[in-house]
């Protein structure tokens, strides 16, 4: 009987996601294939199922999931330049994941130091197929790869000053930082403006009401 309710809660989870996922890439004006959405929602059951067993993200309400995790991510993909995309401090691959799975022709490193969720970011890679993924557990600043990137992405990962700092060494010569932020932080952006051209979007995520920007940096 309990096998036969877990398999009908998750069975209820693939459901709402797929009434959400469609109408939310609609309002994104963001265009996926059937094997795209596929994709996005085989990510988010396997999210959903090792976070049972590891902290890997704080939401745990498969009801947010979607908007929290996919669409939020997914919110800065008309920012993203290739070929070469970072993700620095990715977690359990957020942004990278989405961003990767919806754009198949660009190559992403995915960067963390927590062994546990580069693990499962590797999982990941493995079970869904996704050849235009690296995963590297290293701290940013000790990080050298062969070629430098043209977007390096971060998701409330550290102070914009701090990730400047971090890497650099990792950006091509005409590259950007996209940052995801909450509210709009004025005294960072104040903090590098002199250095840096600083400009900034707000995010609207369907599904959520809080405020959501992103941060490019070039």
């Amino acid at each position: 009987m309990k096998f036969a309710s877990t398999n009908s809660r998750v069975a209820d989870d693939a459901n709402l996601w797929q009434q959400q996922l469609g109408p939310g890439l609609e309002a994104l004006s963001l265009t996926a294939s059937r094997a795209q959405q596929t994709h996005l929602l085989a990510y988010l059951a396997l999210l959903l199922k090792w976070n049972r067993a590891y902290n890997l993200t704080a939401i745990r309400d498969p009801a947010s999931m979607v908007s929290r995790q996919l669409l939020d991510s997914l919110s800065i993909l008309p920012l993203i330049k290739g070929p070469r995309i970072l993700d620095v401090g990715t977690g359990a691959g957020l942004p990278g994941i989405p961003l990767a799975i919806m754009l198949p022709e660009l190559e992403f490193t995915l960067l963390d130091t927590n062994s546990k969720k580069t693990r499962f970011v590797n999982q990941v890679k493995l079970e869904l197929g996704l050849d235009n993924v690296s995963v590297v557990q290293q701290r940013v600043e000790h990080f050298q790869p062969k070629q430098a990137y043209d977007t390096i992405t971060s998701r409330a990962f550290a102070s914009l000053q701090d990730m400047l700092q971090g890497s650099a060494h990792l950006l091509a010569e005409q590259g950007q930082w996209v940052a995801m932020k909450g509210q709009l932080p004025q005294q960072e952006i104040a903090d590098i403006a002199s250095v840096r051209d600083v400009r900034w979007e707000s995010l609207t995520v369907p599904g959520e009401k809080g405020l959501r920007h992103a941060i490019i940096i070039q």
